[in-house]
């Protein structure tokens, strides 16, 4: 299983995220989600507050592509991953709390996305390569 380092997750809470689906149709999303931060050293997750086509593609289950870089040093991260929605529960009122505290609207749901793969995003020979 692929898991995050400290600077993964350093990387992730500082900078924005961007998260890829794709529709049934085939149709690719690709949209920022700024509330992405990691749930634990093989899992993301975010809130999703509007409903939109990332979470449609979700739910008519997509997997989730999200991608982080640090332009300022030249690096980055592409995480693949399986999303589930999370809509009750303890995770979802402490990230639903989180967003109050905040003063963002209360979401939709949480999505949890667990690691498949992490790929390199830095530039050079390795880039685009499978690392995790």
């Amino acid at each position: 299983m692929a898991k995050l380092t400290q600077e993964m997750k350093d990387m992730i809470m500082a900078q924005q995220c961007f998260h890829a689906t794709v529709s049934g149709d085939g149709l690719p999303n690709n949209a920022p989600k700024r509330s992405t931060r990691f749930f634990d050293d093989e899992t993301l997750m975010f809130n999703e507050g509007t409903g939109g086509t990332t979470y449609k593609n979700i739910m008519e289950g997509s997997r989730d592509v999200i991608a982080v870089v640090n332009c300022d040093i030249m690096d980055g991260y592409r995480f693949l991953g399986t999303p589930k929605v999370i809509s009750e529960g303890e995770i979802y009122e402490k990230a639903a709390e989180m967003a109050e505290k905040a003063g963002m609207p209360k979401p939709i749901a949480v999505i949890l996305v667990h690691i498949e793969e992490i790929h390199s995003l830095k530039p050079g020979p390795n880039a685009g390569k499978k690392i995790s």
